[in-house]
């Protein structure tokens, strides 16, 4: 009896460490706080320079640092629910791999065999373009949306190019993956987002009566899914992120899934090149499958980042090398947008407060 609960209890200290060394916790329900940031390598005087900047140069209205599932850093109203602009694209994105790998959605099926069409009808090239070109915005559909946000302005031709060589950030391409994942599952998106996500995850602001589709159907059929998240409840699908789908003991969304949402579909070269608005900012971003890849990098803490980024300042940016999520909003009720540059800076003067990894 002794040798065996001599064993019992080492292996008991074998997992206690195992779990120190990790350190990660989730908010089951409640996020955890760190007293003092210091002591766990942060810097006081750094962080104070960060709420400084989001007071004077910023329009942000919540933003919150998370390291190893504890909250660091928060500014804001962290509770209030708002439109989080495109980020909703990303998050579609995750409700797809439960149903890509039951094989209720087929990545190889091109719009035509789903008999997708739009106002004015899509060219015969056009329809050949497979789901996976629409959840990678290499569709080569430039269609109108029926919500604005995109960058159709800097398309081609309608036509000149084949499904698959040519990446756009359209939202027709957002529309219709939102089309085609209720066509395909029989299931509504939202419904979906409190089922996979919202419950799982024990959101505490989550509101199904706030989401609502919009769109102008005389410019295209497909309209916009917009979300309405709190920023604390964002930063659970960004640690949701961060641990490959798995929540606790729980793979609420399959790690091979998580795995190819990150996958380089199109390198920041090509989203620099067709699109202007990219070509001067003080980072470069490639892009997955609706999210977005930091890529040319030379700072340790970026390797591997990935961010969901929302018109005007919102987002759930993962950062895998120093164990870091960063969220922040802005509340479009208000009028007032951060600029790229702005909400850029932020995310680099939270990561470098962190001074021991």
């Amino acid at each position: 009896m002794k040798i065996k609960s001599g064993k019992l209890w080492l292996l008991f200290v074998m997992l206690l460490t195992v779990s120190i060394l990790k350190g990660q916790e989730y908010p089951n329900p409640d996020w955890h706080y760190i007293d003092k940031p210091e002591q766990a390598g942060w810097n006081k005087e750094k962080l104070g320079k960060l709420r400084k900047y989001l007071i004077d140069s910023t329009s942000l209205t919540g933003f919150m640092i998370v390291h190893k599932g504890k909250v660091v850093f928060e500014y804001g109203d962290v509770a209030e629910n708002s439109y989080i602009a495109s980020c909703r694209k990303s998050i579609l994105a995750m409700l797809y791999g439960h149903y890509v790998t039951l094989g209720e959605i087929d990545l190889h099926k091109s719009l035509k065999e789903m008999n997708i069409d739009d106002v004015g009808g899509l060219l015969p090239i056009e329809k050949e373009a497979t789901v996976e070109d629409v959840i990678s915005a290499r569709s080569g559909v430039f269609h109108q949306a029926s919500y604005p946000g995109d960058f159709l302005a800097f398309a081609p031709k309608r036509g000149s190019v084949k499904p698959g060589e040519y990446w756009l950030y359209s939202n027709w391409d957002f529309n219709v993956a939102g089309y085609i994942f209720e066509k395909e599952t029989h299931k509504n998106i939202y419904d979906e987002v409190e089922r996979i996500l919202a419950i799982p995850l024990h959101m505490s602001d989550w509101k199904k009566s706030l989401q609502e589709k919009d769109g102008d159907s005389t410019k295209s059929i497909y309209p916009a899914y917009p979300m309405w998240f709190s920023t604390r409840d964002m930063a659970r699908i960004g640690l949701l992120m961060l641990n490959k789908g798995k929540w606790g003991d729980t793979q609420i969304i399959d790690e091979k899934w998580i795995e190819e949402l990150l996958k380089p579909r199109t390198q920041f070269s090509e989203v620099n090149s067709h699109i202007p608005y990219y070509r001067n900012a003080s980072y470069s971003f490639g892009y997955g499958y609706m999210w977005w890849l930091w890529q040319n990098v030379h700072d340790q803490q970026f390797i591997g980042a990935y961010s969901a980024f929302g018109y005007g300042g919102q987002t759930i940016s993962v950062f895998p090398a120093v164990d870091i999520v960063i969220v922040y909003k802005n509340k479009p009720d208000y009028e007032r947008i951060t600029s790229l540059e702005s909400t850029l800076r932020v995310i680099t003067l939270g990561l470098q407060s962190l001074e021991k990894k």
